[in-house]
């Protein structure tokens, strides 16, 4: 099952996509452009806090974030959470559903999202007439391989101090680069929770480790709300390398 707690919303023009004016983003051509106008059906509004895709569902559709922000979980049989990753504007959603039948990960909205809907149905054409397109989609599955063997890494050798440090340093890279599609807003808009469930911490633990971090003038926690003050500071703490930034496609 499928689960979308959402509304419909009217079809945007891709020629008038919002992502389209971030130059983190690659243009298409003309041809590209024609096509994923007529590959997308619409948008959806989804709440914060709702489920947009669900382990074990056979997704039918595609999506693309264009505003707010998502994250992917598994939960085991007794409710404990793991955060996989979070989801940005550009992001796509849903194409492990696609490729493998079924996804193997829930999505739920973090703050209110809207998301472009693509029919799951004419993926093949991508293959079949773009090689571009196709090419982009692969990268964005590498990228997605990359990221995770990085929180990987975090959760297995980082200690809490430093999992917490990467943790926001790469949250907040991500929002800088997007900076003209978040109206403004420089918080990353977490709570302890989302960060313990993430980092594999207990909520006591994670809160000691986020003090911690503010306490040395790295971030300043805020109700459900992070700013990061310093992210060279986090970095540093983290041993991470702030990665240079690059065009990367979206849908």
């Amino acid at each position: 099952m499928e689960m979308q707690i959402a509304a419909k919303s009217g079809k945007i023009a891709c020629s008038n996509c919002p992502l389209r004016s971030n130059s983190h983003f690659r243009e298409f051509t003309a041809e590209e452009l024609s096509f994923i106008s007529s590959f997308k059906t619409g948008e959806l509004t989804v709440n914060q806090g709702a489920t947009l895709l669900m382990e074990g569902a056979r997704s039918t559709h595609l999506y693309t974030i264009l505003s707010g922000w998502a994250f992917r979980s598994k939960v085991l049989e007794d409710g404990r959470r793991q955060i996989l990753n979070y989801a940005l504007p550009g992001d796509l959603l849903g194409l492990q559903g696609s490729l493998l039948g079924e996804m193997q990960h829930t999505v739920e909205a973090l703050t209110p999202l809207t998301v472009c809907v693509f029919d799951r149905k004419r993926l093949g054409e991508i293959w079949e007439r773009f090689g571009s397109l196709a090419f982009d989609i692969t990268w964005m599955s590498a990228r997605e391989e990359r990221i995770l063997d990085e929180h990987l890494l975090s959760i297995g050798r980082r200690s809490a101090s430093e999992r917490a440090a990467y943790l926001l340093a790469y949250l907040q890279q991500r929002l800088d680069r997007l900076q003209n599609l978040t109206k403004a807003d420089t918080a990353l808009p977490l709570t302890q929770t989302h960060v313990a469930d993430t980092l594999g911490l207990s909520l006591v633990h994670t809160n000691k480790t986020l003090r911690k971090l503010a306490q040395g003038g790295l971030i300043r926690w805020m109700d459900s709300r992070c700013e990061v003050l310093d992210i060279e500071g986090l970095c540093k703490v983290a041993g991470w390398s702030n990665v240079t930034p690059v065009s990367r496609p979206f849908l």
